[in-house]
């Protein structure tokens, strides 16, 4: 077992966490619970790239339980908390990961995962499995499958495949409605506008707050802006989500005319320079700027920089830019993502329901993942409706079922009036 922590004396408290987020995740419990005695990823090594948080602590933990052994590695420079990957490290997982990273040991701690030559790679963002492609392609032939957890991550696994550079088969988790339903939209919602208030304190109610991208995130942090008293502007470029921001009661409007009356500004797209030069330009002095996609090239900070004249560290994850007629924007979280950079990340309960569909899809891979050509697949129905079919037994709710009648007049197409 080899590891890299900031600090190993710090594992009792990431303890305490991971306790805590264990308790919140019940569906994981239960599968863990259900596979432990069979351990159907016994002598299988998976190396994961995903954000070092108690949660994925949980997730890493239910592997392990099931014979895995694993490797694991942040998947953004900010987001590793500390005291959980050092309570990681003292369990005896290979663990490589500290808040602050630069990019240099940011592409070192994913290396160390692909030199443990996984079978299976869990990834956030494809940085791991694109690594693994670019530098270690030896390291391919032992691999029987993937999976990724986030919209961006599909997005370059699909483009990958499409150019005939994907090597072997991926399961697009973060695809399953049981994820981008609820991990994205209650998930990302209540967690960006917790990384925006302890970055800042700042009163939402009253607010002009612009969301750029109205997919399943930018849909949760609208909502959940709104619900803090906000009001509420959408930026998009797809007519069919501009006009579901219209007819859900919200502005729509582009960037540069959204620039010139927002008071906090938060970036959903999965892609770069939504806020650039041109949109700084015309901002209010106060402007709050924060992303919560998952590359730091939402909010172009090299503009930001270019046009100020000094900058200052006004308080954690929160930096006053002085333009040159005076006016003043603030950048949260350097620009990446600020519900794990300024906060804690999603809620466990809701990492519950996407971890879990890790945690299969990854069982699946072992058992069939030889058999499956290279490329991203989808989870199937039967999966995402167990993962929903217990969520709800968790949380004490109840559904009714079809009768037989039903279903046959469900599946029959001689019924009429």
């Amino acid at each position: 077992m080899t590891f890299k922590v900031k600090d190993l004396g710090l594992a009792d408290a990431g303890k305490l966490k991971i306790e805590w987020a264990t308790t919140r995740m019940p569906v994981l419990g239960r599968l863990r619970e259900r596979y432990a005695k069979e351990k159907p990823l016994k002598g299988i090594r998976v190396s994961g790239c995903l954000h070092i948080t108690k949660e994925t602590a949980v997730l890493v933990q239910a592997l392990r339980a099931l014979g895995a052994e694993t490797a694991w590695s942040g998947c953004n420079p900010l987001s590793t908390q500390d005291d959980v990957a050092a309570a990681l490290a003292k369990e005896g997982v290979n663990v490589y990961g500290w808040r602050e990273l630069s990019v240099e040991d940011y592409y070192w701690c994913i290396d160390q995962t692909i030199e443990f030559n996984p079978h299976l790679t869990l990834d956030d963002g494809a940085d791991l499995t694109l690594r693994l492609h670019e530098k270690a392609t030896t390291s391919l032939k032992e691999v029987i499958g993937g999976t990724e957890e986030t919209t961006t991550g599909v997005h370059r696994l699909r483009a990958m495949h499409e150019s005939g550079a994907l090597r072997y088969p991926i399961i697009a988790v973060n695809d399953a409605e049981t994820k981008w339903d609820f991990d994205n939209v209650w998930g990302t919602g209540q967690s960006s506008i917790d990384g925006i208030l302890r970055a800042t304190n700042i009163l939402i109610a009253g607010k002009i707050f612009v969301v750029a991208g109205y997919g399943h995130c930018g849909r949760g942090v609208a909502m959940r802006a709104t619900g803090l008293g906000a009001h509420t502007v959408i930026c998009e470029v797809d007519p069919l989500k501009a006009l579901k921001a219209v007819m859900e009661g919200f502005r729509v409007m582009p960037m540069k005319e959204a620039a010139k009356i927002g008071d906090i500004f938060i970036t959903a797209t999965g892609c770069n320079n939504v806020i650039t030069k041109e949109h700084m330009e015309l901002m209010k002095d106060g402007a709050v700027l924060s992303n919560t996609g998952h590359f730091n090239v939402e909010v172009s900070v090299e503009d930001l920089e270019r046009i100020a004249v000094k900058k200052r560290e006004i308080r954690p994850n929160n930096v006053e830019y002085t333009l040159r007629d005076g006016r003043r924007l603030f950048l949260l979280a350097e620009g990446r993502l600020v519900n794990l950079a300024a906060a804690e990340g999603h809620p466990s309960e809701i990492m519950d329901m996407s971890f879990a569909n890790q945690f299969l899809s990854l069982i699946y891979l072992a058992e069939h993942g030889r058999a499956l050509k290279p490329g991203v697949y989808n989870v199937s129905k039967e999966q995402d409706q167990e993962v929903a079919r217990i969520k709800l037994e968790t949380i004490g709710a109840k559904i009714d079922t079809l009768t037989a009648e039903q279903e046959k007049y469900m599946t029959s197409f001689k019924e009429g009036t």
